[in-house]
């Protein structure tokens, strides 16, 4: 299996390979720097993309469900102007989905955050700060993000999340030790919307639902007019198709809260 563990083992076994052949054959040291280079080029992806599962593993799919379901998720909320339009749609049109919430956003906007437990979504703990620099934040850090976010989810709603979206999808040892003692269980998804780039909606729209199957997990983010436009049409899609939207915890048939 491609992960950090077992790359690092066979790369450090062909990199001292490499030193015994260079002391004993005359080859440029370039073929060692080409080597380390694509090292780094794996770690870096492998760190980048969560559905590799390279530092620990996350629920990504669920293609062994018997029923015809998926699992619509958000996540950077709540926010005040767009996560109310958002849940009106989903009870619009029966779906429940799962919310992957900023800690300094639920402190901002408790009530709307409550309204999700209300309306019988679910809540998971997104870090606290969602910072751009959490991939580089040290265990420490990680670890106060997770526990203070979770802190201010049970002082809201009296319950502690167990489930944990990593931000940008970003994975790492450090991240993989602070998950060890809070005991969350990492989210990630097979459906990357991208609704927060600079594209259509009708790209955005088309990437969730090209090759949409059950079990499939769909990444969108609670914060553009463009989002909901695209959830409106998301969920009248799987309305035709005879396809339901269940929480995270439904899906994979775990508990969400401990």
């Amino acid at each position: 299996m491609l992960n950090f563990k077992s790359v690092n083992i066979i790369s450090s076994l062909i990199l001292i390979g490499l030193f015994i052949a260079y002391s004993f054959y005359n080859f440029s040291f370039w073929f060692i720097i080409l080597f380390l280079f694509t090292w780094f080029l794996i770690t870096i992806a492998g760190s980048s993309l969560i559905g590799w599962n390279y530092h620990f593993t996350s629920l990504i799919s669920n293609p062994s469900i018997d029923k015809n379901q998926v699992s619509i998720t958000f996540d950077d909320g709540p926010n005040p102007e767009y996560t109310p339009k958002v849940l009106a749609l989903l009870k619009k049109y029966n779906a429940k989905a799962t919310f992957f919430c900023i800690g300094k956003n639920i402190e901002m906007h408790p009530e709307i955050f409550k309204s999700i437990i209300e309306q019988g979504h679910t809540i998971g703990n997104h870090t606290y700060s969602h910072s751009t620099r959490f991939g580089f934040f040290s265990t420490e850090e990680v670890l106060e993000e997770l526990q203070q976010t979770n802190s201010i989810i049970t002082q809201q709603i009296g319950l502690e999340p167990k489930l944990y979206r990593p931000t940008f999808g970003v994975t790492n040892p450090r991240i993989k030790r602070a998950l060890k003692v809070t005991k969350l269980q990492p989210v990630g998804w097979n459906k990357r919307s991208l609704d927060t780039r600079n594209i259509t909606e009708k790209r955005i729209f088309n990437r969730v639902t090209k090759n949409l199957k059950k079990g499939d997990v769909i990444l969108l983010h609670d914060t553009s007019d463009k989002t909901i436009a695209v959830l409106e049409q998301l969920l009248l899609f799987l309305q035709e198709q005879k396809i339901t939207s269940v929480t995270i915890d439904n899906l994979f048939h775990i508990k969400a809260y401990a």
